[in-house]
């Protein structure tokens, strides 16, 4: 009895193409012998022909490379996997994506997660309490995947996903599954010195012109707009310092950046904007004033109405706001939100006067909120506005001083809290 192939027609296809070529033939394949083993086996041989060119038999022999086999793919294996967690390392991601590029697979999303404060926990901890948190943070992210798509850890807390034919959307929903997962762990995990916090970003891919390359820039970014957010992260050290000089300076508060946050936030989902574009919105709401850091005190601070020239130094703050981000590499990105969150629809705004869309959607939402929180709060020079009065004025510059689109939203949001 000859033993059975496990890889398709294997051999037999292969005797046929060397028949047909006229060639010999060699090639290995996986079998199982009678007694039940599975073997890899070499098979080197060639065809004898008669007198006529026909085939009269079929000359060969099969060697059992069970053991060299074994050891080949377990060195393939070694050099493909990730040695502290067992997942795929970053060379075989990076074979994985150009594959993907070559087979024209789109949409295809990629997520790059990173650990928030490793560096922390290898400072206070040690390096083994690092390599552990790195460990079962894989397993978690691990679990929320389906066997055809691939993880693989890059380097220090960062891994990558590679999700072939998955959409923006999908991907969303995949990183909010990630979240949900490391929250329950977290709960279960409460005698813990610290919780895994995780910062999560992602890119698709939607088409055979877009560069695989380009997707996964587009992913990082996403990645350090999550991270200056995530109270966890080093990066919002950046945060958090430069905010503390400016509340240290002016009348401009936490509690006003929290309240911002959250009205500029519920706007943007009212539009249902992107999560990009909420993530803008939530550090735009923390940093459009940055700028008044670069302001004299007696000027932020002054309880009469400001000179003419006291307001023209006033209204540099934008621009100063705007240097100041482009300083901050994770924070290039806002750096022209800032700058333009003044300007008005009509184009009597500044510094750069714009006008209508030329102002950045994320501009003009914030300008909404942040005049009905500034209205609705008292100051030093003036007392709050009773909030039914705020909202008329807001209504009341809908097409001049506000975009009127997003007017409309404001106020159904409004009704909305109102309601509640």
């Amino acid at each position: 009895m000859f033993p059975e192939r496990l890889s398709g027609c294997a051999g037999i296809c292969n005797w046929e193409r060397a028949i047909r070529l006229r060639k010999s033939y060699i090639g290995e394949y996986e079998i199982i012998t009678k007694s039940g083993e599975r073997k890899w086996v070499l098979e080197n041989g060639q065809p004898i022909y008669d007198r006529y060119g026909g085939v009269e038999a079929l000359e060969g022999i099969i060697f059992d490379f069970t053991e060299q086999k074994r050891k080949d793919q377990k060195i393939t294996y070694l050099q493909e996997r990730d040695f502290l967690t067992d997942l795929y390392n970053r060379e075989y991601m990076d074979k994985a994506l150009k594959k993907i590029d070559v087979d024209g697979i789109y949409p295809t999303s990629i997520a790059i997660c990173d650990i928030d404060g490793l560096r922390m926990i290898n400072s206070a901890f040690g390096h083994n309490e690092g390599d552990r948190l790195i460990t079962v943070t894989g397993k978690l992210i691990q679990s929320c995947l389906k066997p055809e798509w691939t993880l693989a850890r890059m380097g220090g807390g960062e891994f990558m996903i590679l999700l072939p034919g998955l959409s923006s959307e999908e991907t969303h929903r995949l990183k909010i599954d990630i979240k949900h997962t490391i929250e329950s762990f977290n709960l279960a995990n409460q005698d813990s010195s610290y919780a895994v916090n995780l910062s999560v970003g992602h890119s698709t891919k939607q088409s055979q012109m877009q560069r695989m390359e380009d997707v996964i820039v587009s992913a990082e970014s996403y990645l350090q707009r999550r991270k200056l957010l995530n109270q966890n992260s080093t990066h919002s050290a950046i945060v958090s310092s430069v905010m503390a000089t400016l509340y240290a300076k002016s009348q401009e508060t936490e509690i006003h950046g929290i309240r911002l946050d959250s009205l500029c936030k519920s706007i943007g989902e009212e539009l249902d904007l992107d999560q990009k574009s909420l993530d803008d919105l939530q550090l735009l709401a923390k940093l459009h004033d940055i700028g008044k850091i670069g302001t004299d005190d007696r000027i932020l601070n002054k309880p009469s109405k400001l000179t003419v020239e006291e307001w023209e130094e006033m209204k540099q703050h934008p621009k100063i706001g705007y240097e100041i981000a482009m300083t901050i590499p994770h924070l290039e990105h806002i750096a022209e939100y800032i700058l333009y969150h003044h300007e008005r629809w009509d184009g009597f705004g500044y510094p750069a006067g714009l006008k209508g869309e030329a102002i950045p959607l994320v501009s003009r939402i914030l300008a909404i909120a942040d005049a009905y929180d500034a209205m609705t709060e008292s100051r030093i020079y003036r007392d709050a506005m009773p909030k039914h009065l705020a909202i008329e004025e807001i209504m009341r510059c809908a097409g001049t001083q506000f975009d009127p689109d997003i007017v409309d939203a404001f106020v159904r949001v409004i009704e909305q809290w109102q309601d509640i």
